[in-house]
């Protein structure tokens, strides 16, 4: 089995040809081109599972089965600088890191991206409340406290006992 990549900083894979970084939502690839490369010299072909990338009748820098599918009309591409092609892909599964951009490519190693931290603010009222007293509740076992749910069980148990202590 080959040895898996170490994720780059935008936790994708560095290759010969191009490089990627993703998110959960999409992947960001990136292809050096001799300057000064303009759009309509560019090849770009997305599909659902399959990348083209090259320039028109010269070298072709990716052909190849897409590793997971990708929402084709929510993916674009442009020349930046004249110097690189860049294409934004939208996963289709936007609950998984992907592990190559292409089936051909050497794997990243997964268990080590970094992911990007949310603001709670990105967050809906019921999963930033979840968010929030996890965070308490993590706050709270550092300095030694009880949790949000011992603070409760204690409450119960209290109120417990003062039921018995009138009867």
């Amino acid at each position: 089995m080959a040895e898996k990549l170490v994720p780059n900083k935008g936790n994708g894979g560095d290759y010969e040809k191009y490089s990627f970084t993703q998110t959960l939502q999409e992947v960001t690839v990136t292809v050096p081109v001799p300057k000064p490369t303009r759009s309509k010299q560019v090849d770009v072909v997305i599909k659902s599972n399959h990348l083209k990338v090259g320039l028109k009748g010269g070298e072709v820098f990716i052909d190849d089965k897409l590793h997971e599918k990708v929402v084709v009309d929510d993916c674009f591409w442009q020349v930046e600088d004249e110097k690189e092609i860049v294409i934004y892909l939208q996963k289709t599964n936007t609950m998984q890191w992907w592990s190559k951009l292409v089936e051909s490519a050497q794997e990243i190693d997964t268990q080590k991206i970094e992911p990007e931290v949310a603001k709670l603010t990105d967050l809906d009222p019921e999963t930033r409340q979840t968010v929030q007293k996890m965070m308490l509740d993590q706050r709270q076992k550092q300095m030694g406290l009880p949790t949000t749910e011992e603070l409760q069980q204690q409450e119960l148990m209290k109120k417990f006992m003062e039921q018995q202590n009138k009867q």
